[in-house]
């Protein structure tokens, strides 16, 4: 990963919401258009399966795909975008200013808002996924945590290459590139940026810039990721 970018993290050449990244420099600022994208196009649509016990929030602005099952006890709050054939597993809570691509899973007990899931992406157990963009296929180890807010409530700086590189946001969680596997329990910190199918161990504490490919472990430091 010679750079931090949309092309060293993702494939988008099948992406459904191409758009959302037009005109993006670092990853993080795909994050800024969610909510101007969502209100630019056409929601209010279900298509899919939605329980009778689940709970949809401002109908109008939420759209569901063919093929998406909503199970019982799920709360989704729009505006939204789920595309076709994921599950909304019971339990779920998406709380906003969510676009979910093709086949992605949003589990039991797990909890989105402001965040990007491309295709294939699960979260099927008990996670936290807040201000954060998953890439395709990527898969959350039960209990995962992508926290997205510093502890002193700064602004979210990430340090790549001997640089500190400001987000201008107090709020950033993860961005996981194209097949990223984390363990279950494992933590996200703010801000971390994991490179196309690197994988954490479980209750694993991850920060940083981790490359392509590389496992880290609790004895895993900064300098060999």
């Amino acid at each position: 990963m010679d750079d931090i970018n949309l092309i060293s993290l993702f494939d988008l050449s099948t992406c459904s919401f191409q758009e959302l990244f037009k005109n993006v420099s670092a990853p993080w600022e795909a994050l800024k258009k969610i909510a101007p994208f969502l209100s630019s196009i056409s929601l209010g649509r279900i298509d899919g399966t939605v329980s009778p016990q689940a709970y949809l929030v401002n109908p109008e602005s939420i759209a569901i795909g063919a093929g998406t099952v909503v199970e019982p006890g799920a709360y989704i709050k729009g505006p939204c975008y789920i595309g076709p054939n994921c599950e909304i597993r019971h339990g779920a809570y998406v709380r906003g200013n969510i676009i979910a691509d093709e086949g992605c899973v949003i589990g039991h007990d797990t909890e989105v808002k402001n965040s990007i899931l491309l295709k294939g992406a699960k979260a099927g157990h008990f996670a936290y996924i807040g201000d954060s963009i998953l890439g395709n296929e990527v898969n959350l180890g039960a209990g995962t945590k992508l926290a997205n807010l510093r502890l002193d409530h700064g602004v979210i700086s990430i340090r790549w290459k001997g640089n500190k590189i400001s987000t201008g946001l107090k709020k950033l969680g993860g961005i996981l590139g194209d097949g990223v596997q984390t363990g279950c329990n494992s933590v996200i910190n703010p801000g971390t940026i994991m490179g196309k199918e690197s994988v954490c161990y479980p209750c694993v504490n991850v920060h940083g810039v981790i490359l392509p490919k590389k496992i880290v472990t609790h004895s895993s430091s900064p300098e060999n990721r």
